[in-house]
C-alpha cells in the first residue's frame, strides 16, 4: 500500500464535494502536469491511501483522506473540446493524461494547515515541503500516520 497527498482547490473540488458523491465516490481528473500524471499512471493503485489537501485557498491544509478504488484511466476530458482539460494531441490510441477513482475516507477534526507541516520536524521531507507545487505527490508511511494523528486531534 502506498500513500498519497492529492492537491485540490476547494472552490474546485473540495472534500465536501467529494463526500457528496454517489458512493461518496469521485474521478481525480484535470491533471495536466507530467510528473503528477506519472505518479497517477505509474505507481497509484487501487487501495492506496489519500491525503486530500486543500490549495490555494485562505488556509491551505490537508483536511481529510479518501481511498483509491479505481486505477489510471485515461482522462475523458482530453478528448471533449468543450472541456478546459482538452488536449488536441491526445488520441483515444495514444491518451496523454490520466485520472483516478477515489473514495470518501473521512474529515479531520482538526485539518492541518501548511505552516503547522512546515514548522514540523517530523515533516521536513515530506514532498509537500519540498516540492510544494505538485498536485499528485508521494507520502511516506511516518509521514502519514503522523498526520493522521496530527488531525485527528
Amino acid at each position: 500500500m502506498n500513500y498519497w497527498l492529492f492537491k485540490s482547490e476547494p472552490d474546485e473540488y473540495s472534500l465536501q464535494d467529494l463526500a457528496a458523491e454517489p458512493d461518496r465516490t469521485g474521478r481525480w481528473d484535470g491533471i495536466r502536469n507530467y510528473q503528477a500524471r506519472n505518479f497517477l499512471r505509474d505507481r497509484v493503485r487501487e487501495g492506496d491511501g489519500v491525503l486530500f489537501y486543500h490549495s490555494a485557498c485562505r488556509v491551505p491544509a490537508v483536511v481529510g483522506t479518501a481511498v483509491v478504488v479505481r486505477e489510471a484511466y485515461p482522462d475523458p476530458a482530453q478528448f471533449d473540446p468543450e472541456s478546459v482539460y482538452f488536449d488536441p494531441k491526445a488520441t483515444q490510441e495514444k491518451p496523454r493524461w490520466f485520472c483516478v477513482d477515489i473514495r470518501w475516507q473521512g474529515e479531520f477534526a482538526r485539518p492541518v494547515p501548511l505552516a503547522t507541516i512546515k514548522a514540523d520536524p517530523d515533516l521536513q521531507e515530506m514532498v509537500l515541503v519540498k516540492q510544494g507545487r505538485l498536485s499528485v505527490q508521494p507520502v511516506a508511511a511516518g509521514e502519514w500516520r503522523h498526520l493522521l494523528r496530527m488531525g485527528r486531534g
